[in-house]
């Protein structure tokens, strides 16, 4: 992922003749791609609320053009994670023809949540993808749950998620971890591709909620590769029920990853506190 590069509009008011002042330069604000649009400005915990918003071009004019295909790397990703890290929510709204973007939420309980639109732009250059975010605020009695320590295997809905040794990561290095997932009988679970990828591996930092965000995808899927500087990680399916999960993080500390795939009808989420160096 890449930082929306700024358009910065330099307005340059030189002195008039003769005198004997240095030129002075002002930099005008920078123009950069804006989430705009936002509605409801309030939500309530458990109940549906339609939120509505945009993108705008450093230009003002909205957003419409979004990569399009078969991978994950389309569109926008809507993801959504309260600031204790006990909850996620993550949707691919599809855009109108006017940039606008509709998508039904459900914020579980009451908390602080971070809203994370990553958008993959259809346009030329070096521009690969970007973020924009905002907070919400759901009124209520927050939950304050302490971040659960690392745990190699997490069961969800009768799967079992097991990590294959205890991950070795290492800020700003491509890393990977294995997991093998077995439905409630025992067997190895078949992976259905879900937004474009077999598993989304969902990463955010402890405190500061950093973002990032990688998949593992078929071999025949393009359009899977995370990038972070000159580094580059993809994940893939060794074997029936066996994930190897790419991770590319920005920073050390501790990370919780959600895992998001979709087994046998059914989208489950594996979550991991992991430890970065």
């Amino acid at each position: 992922m890449r930082i929306a590069a700024l358009a910065v509009l330099l307005a340059v008011v030189v002195a008039g003749c003769g005198s004997s002042a240095p030129p002075q330069i002002t930099v005008g604000a920078a123009r950069t791609y804006q989430l705009a649009g936002w509605s409801p400005a309030q939500v309530s915990a458990g109940k549906p609320t339609t939120v509505s918003f945009r993108i705008d071009q450093p230009s003002g004019a909205p957003l419409t053009n979004y990569r399009t295909g078969s991978g994950p790397h389309t569109g926008v990703h809507l993801i959504i994670v309260r600031s204790d890290l006990g909850t996620i929510i993550h949707h691919h709204p599809k855009p109108q023809p006017d940039g606008m973007f509709r998508q039904t939420v459900t914020f579980p309980t009451p908390g602080r949540y971070k809203v994370v639109v990553d958008a993959y732009p259809a346009l030329s250059g070096p521009l690969r993808n970007f973020q924009l975010i905002r907070w919400i605020t759901v009124p209520g009695k927050a939950p304050h749950d302490a971040l659960p320590r690392f745990k190699p295997v997490v069961n969800v809905g009768g799967y079992r998620f097991a990590l294959q040794g205890k991950p070795k990561l290492r800020a700003i290095q491509a890393n990977f971890m294995s997991l093998r997932v077995t439905r409630p009988d025992g067997s190895p679970a078949t992976f259905t591709p879900w937004f474009g990828a077999l598993a989304h591996a969902i990463f955010f930092r402890a405190g500061t909620l950093d973002y990032f965000h990688t998949h593992v995808c078929s071999a025949k899927t393009s359009g899977c590769t995370s990038v972070f500087g000159g580094s580059r990680v993809v994940g893939t399916q060794t074997k029936p029920g066996v994930l190897r999960v790419g991770v590319l993080l920005p920073r050390s500390g501790t990370w919780r990853l959600f895992l998001q795939t979709k087994l046998d009808g059914r989208v489950l989420t594996a979550p991991f506190t992991l430890n970065v160096r």
